[in-house]
Order: C-alpha cells, then structure tokens, then sequence
C-alpha cells in the first residue's frame, strides 16, 4: 500500500515537509501552554522561584501580566499555525484526490468492454467519486494527526520525567492496554468498513439503473417495485454504516475509559507527592494539564488508527481497479497520415463472452478496400460482435482480424480507431450542442462541415427548428429529441469523422421508411471509396450491398450479392420472403 501511495505523494514532497515543520512547531506550542499558568501559581500567587528567575527582575504584577500576556501570544501563535497546517494538508490532500481520479478515470477508460460487462457501473462510479477520498484521510488525516501527537507525547514525556518520573511511568502504564485494544478492534472495524463501502456502492448502482432506465420504469408502472429495491440497498447499507459507527464508538468508550483510569490514578497519586512536600500545586497543575495533553495525543493515534483502517479499505478498492491489467495490449504501429486503404480480413476468428459458450465459430471473411458488406441473421448470432473485433472492443479467443495485411493487435488503439468511424445502437447522444454531439469525433471541424454532415444525414432541416439550432443543448440521454433525430445525430457524428472504415449498426432501425430512403441516399454518397459494414434487419437497406453475409450460430452460412442470394433457397431468401410477407 505505500508503495502505491507514494507517488501519489511526491509531487507534494516539499509542501507535505513544510505541513511536518508546522506540526513541530505546534507542538512545541502545545508544551508551552501550560507554564505561563504555572508561573502564576507558584510564582504570583506563591513564592517558589519562577523559570529564568524572572521574580528577580519583576515585581509580582509585572509577572502576572507577562504571563498572561504570554498566554495570549501562545495561543495566538499556535491558532494561526493550525489554520496555516489545515490549509496546507487539506490542499495537499485533495490534490492527491484528484491525481488518483485522475488515473482511476483515464484506466476505466482503457479498459475493454469485456471488463466493463461485468461491472456494476453505479459500483464503478462510487470507486471514481467518494472511495478515491480515502488517499486523503489516508495519508493527510492519517499521517499528520499521529505526527502531531507523536511529536507531543515525545515532548511532554521528556518534561513530565523530568517532573516527577514515578508519576510519569504510572500516566504511561495505561499504554499497553491501549495498545492492546487497537489490535483487537482495528481488524474488525476494517472489516466492518469494506461492508459499508460495499453496501453504498449498491445503493449508487440502484440509483444508476433507475435513472437511465426511467422512461421504461415509468411506462411499466414500475416506480414502487423499484422504490422497494432502492429501500431495500439504501436500508442494508445503512445497517452496515451503523455496525461500522457501533464499532468505531464502542472502541472510542474503550479508550475514554482507560484514559480515566490512568487520570484517577495520577492525580490520586500526585496528590500524595503535594502532600509530602516532593511537588508544589504548580507543578501538579503542570503534570495535570500534560496529563491531559498527553492522553490526547495517544487517544489521536488510537482514533486515527481507527479512521486508517476504513480509510485503506477504500484506497484497496481504488487500487483494486488500478492493479486490472489492461486485456488489449497496446500496440506500437501507427497509420499513415493519408488513413488506412481499408482491406479487412477475418482469419479463423471466434470469440466467446462465457467459457464453453462460443458466439464466433472459425469465421473468415475478405473484404477488399472500398467494398460495401451487409451482415444478417437472426437477433445474437453474432453479427455486433463480429465487427466490434475490428476497432478492437474485444480480441478474438483464436485467429486474427487483419487491416491492410497487418494485425490489427499491432497497432496503437487509438490510432487503429481513428480510422473507423461507427454508428452503434443504441444511438448515444450527450448532454452537450448539437453541434459538439456531431462534432465529437472532430471537435475541430467547421460549423459548415457539420451542417454538411447533418445534412447528409438528413437531420439538417430538423435542427434548424431547434430554438437555438445547432448551438441548442440536448437533454440528458438526448430526452429533447425523437429516436429517430437521435439516430440522425449518430449517423452525421460518423459522417463527419471521415473515416476509411465505415461501420453501421441498425442505421435506420428507429426512422420510418420515407425518412429511411433519405438517409439511405445520404449514407450511398458517404459510403463510396469506403469499406463500409452494415448490420441490419431491415433487409432493404443492405440491397446495394456488394457483398451480403449471412451468419447464424456463429457462423456464415451463406455469402453473395442481393440478386444471387434472394433468388435462391437458402437462409437469406427465406429470411427476405418472411419480412417481406410480413411487411405487406
């Protein structure tokens, strides 16, 4: 664990050894405040000598007003060092935070959707937004407390010896037993702590599903079944919470309760040493206040270690997702700056989600630059994940898929998917313009560029509706918009990307058939001089097609042009004639 915090540390090395040179300094303040109160007692009040023999040079009055005097600027000191400390740890803190979301995020992002398929995305998202908070208490609400009070305990044990060491080995007895009391409980509260995180983690996961699936709860009638599963995680992570605050507050008793013992028993005992004469009310008035300052400092370290243990539980679940090997390893080939020519190859490919459970069985498919190639087959043949293979979504479990001669795994990911752009389903788009959703792969591009795009894609005359047209902000999941603009926005993002490979997945599966031969004529003019691939269901939107692939159980069973496979008896001509029949 400190081997993985510590870089997260070093960019700070000179703040955070600035924050340790205030601690010092505020505990020697600590041990200051005490003596001006001493000096009154013994020296005002009673005639003992005072410290530096100051009675010498003063009168009484005059020393009273110094010590009190004194006081003030004790505490004033020590109160603008503690402000100075706070803000100093605190950004020192939250920068670390950011630094570890940071690369939490950019991971996520990298890795494949076979990873991302079998997490839960609410779980995910408490990871990137409050389990990244613990580096902080980790590390500034950890190190610094325990610095603080290891600086006092050192101090005020090397004076309170000094004082009266038989006292000062009898306040120091009770260290054992606290000692003893954080190994007990410490693992039991780090237990106690992963359940918590764990349970809060499912109550963000509700909350994720129901808010992105509310259109569908609500025209189901589902929102009180899904109340009672928002309840039901909401009351378990509570549960949880309350064991780990039980835990946390029946250790803090433990430790409140030891220190008392050992308070009794040093004031009974500094009682008697007043009596004979060994100590005067000043000194014990010292040895009291150290006494108080010094249980402090050890009830610090032992609350702390407490706040440790939750605290690590979260930094392990961040570090957890960090130590995930990225499955697509990065290639080193990059593309020429004039693009792929656009040659694809499948080699003996199949691929499987679940072991034993094959959706590609020994495919291989040429597709020679700039032709068009429609895929069909009935709904988890595997038509999707055939082409997600190409941008490298996910590696196939044997064989190769090739672009250009070169495996496409010897390529830097960004660089092979710069050179596809995709329509997928669902059609995505973000709360953002509708000029930065079709311009999200090109934010560079020319307001003229993504007009053409969109008009190409056949959303131009919808846009120009919008209150602030291109510049108007879509909803969040693109709720302002039909399903079919959304589509639209989908195929013009693509349009405009450019792209030497073309992939559309159920292009026009949400628009009618007059806006679907629209767009249909737009996507022909993008298409030329592109490798373009189609899935669709919609069997009139692959009629132009140079080459139709038929896939069923993982497998092509059938591969020609429109006219040679519609003609014939196989799987494509019985699959055209029950749309057909049906359609009509």
């Amino acid at each position: 664990m400190r081997r993985k915090i510590l870089p997260y540390l070093w960019p700070y090395r000179y703040p955070f050894l600035f924050a340790l040179a205030q601690v010092f300094l505020m505990s020697g303040c600590e041990l200051l405040k005490p003596w001006p109160l001493k000096i009154v007692i013994d020296s005002v009040l009673g005639d003992s000598p005072s410290p530096w023999n100051l009675h010498e040079l003063f009168s009484k009055q005059a020393l009273l007003v110094a010590a009190c005097a004194g006081l003030i600027v004790i505490y004033l000191v020590l109160g603008g060092i503690t402000l100075l400390n706070n803000y100093t740890t605190i950004k020192i803190g939250q920068r670390m935070v950011n630094d570890l979301r940071r690369d939490l995020y950019s991971h996520l992002q990298r890795l494949s959707l076979a990873f991302h398929s079998r997490r839960q995305v609410g779980d995910l998202m408490y990871r990137v937004t409050a389990d990244t908070y613990a580096i902080q208490s980790l590390t500034m609400n950890g190190v610094f407390p325990i610095a603080t009070a290891l600086a006092l305990l050192i101090g005020m044990f090397a004076v309170m010896l000094k004082i009266d060491w038989q006292l000062t080995v009898l306040a120091l007895s009770v260290c054992p037993v606290l000692f003893l009391s954080i190994s007990l409980l410490s693992k039991r509260i780090s237990l106690a702590a992963t359940v918590a995180r764990q349970q809060e983690s499912e109550v963000y996961s509700v909350v994720q599903r129901g808010m992105s699936a509310m259109r569908i709860i609500q025209a189901f009638t589902k929102e009180e079944e899904e109340h009672r599963k928002f309840m039901a995680a909401s009351n378990q992570s509570l549960d949880a919470s309350l064991r780990l605050y039980t835990l946390q507050t029946f250790y803090s008793g433990i430790i409140n309760v030891v220190m008392a013992l050992g308070t009794a028993f040093v004031v009974w005992v500094g009682a008697q040493h007043v009596l004979s004469g060994s100590l005067t009310v000043g000194e014990i008035v010292i040895f009291t206040a150290y006494l108080a300052s010094l249980y402090a400092p050890i009830n610090t370290i032992s609350q702390t270690w407490g706040l440790i243990q939750g605290a690590k539980v979260g930094v392990q679940r961040v570090f957890e997702i960090l130590d995930v090997e990225r499955d697509l390893a990065e290639g080193n080939l990059v593309f020429p700056a004039s693009g792929a020519r656009g040659d694809v190859w499948w080699e003996n490919v199949s691929f499987q989600y679940v072991p034993d459970q094959p959706v590609l069985k020994n495919v291989s498919l040429h597709v020679p630059a700039g032709r068009k190639v429609a895929i069909v087959g009935p709904t988890g043949v595997g038509k999707s994940t055939l082409l997600s293979l190409l941008p490298r979504f996910y590696d196939p479990l044997e064989g190769r898929v090739t672009l250009d001669g070169t495996d496409i795994r010897d390529f830097q990911l960004k660089s092979l998917r710069t050179q596809i752009a995709m329509v997928l389903q669902p059609p995505l788009v973000f709360p953002i313009t509708v000029r930065e959703n079709i311009a999200y792969g090109r934010p560079e591009a020319t307001l003229e560029e993504v007009v053409e795009a969109a008009k190409l894609a056949r959303i131009h005359d919808s846009i120009a509706r919008l209150p602030q047209g291109y510049d108007t902000l879509v909803g969040e999941q693109g709720a302002t918009l039909s399903e079919g603009e959304r589509q639209r926005i989908t195929i013009a993002r693509a349009i405009l990307r450019d792209a030497p490979v073309l992939i559309l997945d159920e292009p026009t599966s949400s628009v009618d058939a007059e806006t679907e031969a629209l767009i249909m004529e737009g996507l022909n003019r993008l298409t030329a001089n592109r490798t373009t691939f189609i899935i669709a269901h919609r069997l009139s939107t692959v009629r132009n097609a140079d080459l139709i692939i038929v896939l069923r159980s993982g497998e092509i069973v059938e591969q020609g042009t429109f006219e040679e496979l519609v003609h014939g008896n196989g799987p494509f001509a019985l699959l055209y004639r029950s749309q057909f029949s049906l359609e009509e």
